[in-house]
Formats: structure tokens, sequence, C-alpha cells
């Protein structure tokens, strides 16, 4: 009983409701037809020379000059055998190879997903 009668005089003592979303930031508006402020992206840069001989966007300090790409004969071999393309076909891929059978669980996993989807309870 006395337990029930401090649980409400602490609910009284507490300003406001207990529990509830946070309120929105109230936006403060400068005039009715301003255009508002988007963010801008990265500077592009359109030089031909400097694409050409440059990593351009791969600096990540704020300051400083861009990455200057190297001779091919600095990076490793392994960078120029990457696939680029589209990923191959299931058929194209050697059925020996870990590849094969990732992509062979991928697409019986999309297939499960589609017979589930169709499913109704």
């Amino acid at each position: 009983m006395a337990a029930r009668v401090l649980l409400r005089a602490a609910r009284a003592a507490l300003p406001g409701p207990a529990r509830g979303y946070a309120k929105k930031p109230a936006m403060k508006s400068k005039g009715k037809n301003l255009p508002k402020e988007g963010l801008k992206g990265p500077e592009v840069c359109t030089d031909p020379a400097m694409l050409a001989t440059h990593a351009m966007g791969v600096n990540y300090f704020k300051e400083g000059p861009e990455v200057a790409l190297k001779p091919d004969s600095e990076y490793p071999d392994w960078l120029f055998k990457i696939h680029l393309g589209p990923p191959k076909k299931l058929e194209e891929l050697d059925p020996n190879s870990i590849e094969y059978w990732r992509r062979l669980r991928k697409y019986n996993t999309w297939h499960r997903n589609r017979l589930k989807k169709g499913k109704k309870l």
C-alpha cells in the first residue's frame, strides 16, 4: 500500500509523459520561395591529362594531391586477371571449382525464396 502511494507521488513529480516518441526538429523557414540548399557532391575532374595519370577520388585525406598511377610493372599480376565483366553463368564455370558451388547455392536460395513467396498460409 505504501509502495503504491510512493509510486503515484513519483509519477506526479516527473515532468511530462514517461514514454513517447522523440519530437521532430522544428524547421525554420527563411522565406516562402527560396530554394533549399542541398548537399553538394565532390568536384568532378574533366582534365584528360590528369585522368590518365592520377587515380581521381582515391585520396581519402581532405587536403593533398591525388594519387599518381604507377607503371603496370609495379602492380601484382593477379590485379590484371580479375574478371570485370558480368558474372559468369553456371554453365560456364568448372564444376570442380568453389565458384561453381557458391553460384549453385545462390541459385538454389533464389529458387527457394521464389517458392516461399508464392505460398499462402
